[in-house]
């Protein structure tokens, strides 16, 4: 998992790469890297302080999807810190169209629905749901584990009232689609919109004409 995040009005000229989570870790900290390292050296993540003096970040604002040349640049400033741990490129979609193949009533819930449901490479994911119009057999937008929402929402694995949870399946106003309906609900896709495990753009045309 690699997520990169730039927000210069915000953070300053700081990167931060997430690679995993955790509420408890420590903070090394060597010239402009800071690592983040939890239990058992597992590795969180780092902050690259300066980041402009390495990386052309100069349009963008959010979330960054790394090229693995610009990965090789930060490995080599991890490494020029004195830091073992490297960065290891993840370029899996993480917004893909998948199929409700089975919604059941949440044990411990009146409005929670327990979702079985397909995404990329015919894998199925738990996922809990409470879109008021969830239901078997509809084609969704999934937000896989290690998806940045628009509101800088990451998804990472969860429970919701005791039920494992891995993923979420998002609605238009989430998205901040066009024209979004501004109520909960989860964003129901048409039947020929595209297959199931495809990469869902949500600045492609397609995507931004669903509400029109």
């Amino acid at each position: 998992m690699l997520i990169a995040s730039y927000n210069p009005s915000g953070m300053g000229d700081n990167l931060i790469v997430l690679t995993n989570q955790s509420t408890n870790f420590n903070v090394n900290h060597a010239g402009d890297v800071v690592q983040f390292i939890g239990d058992n050296d597992e590795l969180i993540g780092y902050n690259f302080i300066n980041i402009s003096q390495s990386l052309d970040l100069s349009n963008v604002s959010g979330q960054v999807f790394l090229s693995s040349e610009q990965v090789e640049k930060l490995n080599t400033l991890i490494k020029k810190a004195g830091f073992t741990q490297e960065l290891v490129i993840d370029d899996e979609p993480k917004f893909v169209v998948g199929y409700v193949e089975k919604a059941e009533p949440h044990p411990d819930s009146d409005h929670l629905q327990v979702t079985t449901t397909v995404v990329d490479n015919d894998e199925r994911v738990q996922i809990v749901s409470g879109s008021p119009n969830m239901q078997q057999g509809i084609k969704v937008v999934v937000a896989k584990v290690g998806a940045m929402m628009p509101s800088g929402l990451i998804i990472w694995p969860g429970e919701l009232r005791g039920v494992s949870s891995d993923g979420m399946i998002v609605s238009g106003r989430e998205l901040r689609l066009p024209n979004a309906p501004q109520v909960p609900g989860a964003l129901i896709l048409p039947d020929d919109f595209a297959p199931v495990g495809t990469p869902f753009d949500v600045n492609s045309t397609a995507a931004q004409s669903l509400f029109k």
